[in-house]
């Protein structure tokens, strides 16, 4: 993991899901996974939009042309998928269902990544075409 990642994950631990750092507020997840080829433990701090119940996610990467690593993980394990989000009284932990947005639905999903902020299509700018996977997190308790 990465000192950025580290100090993300850090300061959302240590201020009961808050993350000033880069802007985030209330809305980071740790999303905890199984690494793709490694079969090992990964977190990865996302942006994450809360929706009805659920949580989207998405691989912008900053814009990169590459796909994130947590991408390939939630594909290759979706059913060992954990997410860590803001609660009211802290921080709650929940295993999920994994849902990847489809082209029918990816329209919606996308606006509401847009309308919260104008990073997102920014990114675009750099992504050579890429269009950016997103994923419904949904607990599954």
């Amino acid at each position: 993991m990465n000192d950025f990642n580290t100090t993300i994950i850090n300061e959302f631990r240590t201020n009961n899901g808050h993350v000033e750092t880069a802007g985030f507020g209330k809305n980071l997840v740790l999303l905890h996974t199984v690494g793709a080829k490694s079969g090992e433990p990964r977190i990865s701090p996302l942006f994450g939009l809360a929706d009805d119940g659920s949580w989207l996610v998405i691989g912008s990467f900053a814009g990169s042309p590459t796909t994130p690593a947590w991408v390939h993980n939630l594909r290759a394990h979706p059913d060992s998928v954990a997410v860590e989000a803001p609660a009211v009284d802290g921080i709650e932990r929940h295993d999920t269902q994994v849902t990847e947005i489809t082209d029918d639905d990816w329209d919606e999903a996308w606006a509401k990544f847009t309308s919260f902020t104008d990073q997102f299509v920014k990114y675009t700018e750099t992504a050579q075409g890429r269009r950016f996977p997103i994923f419904r997190l949904t607990p599954t308790a």
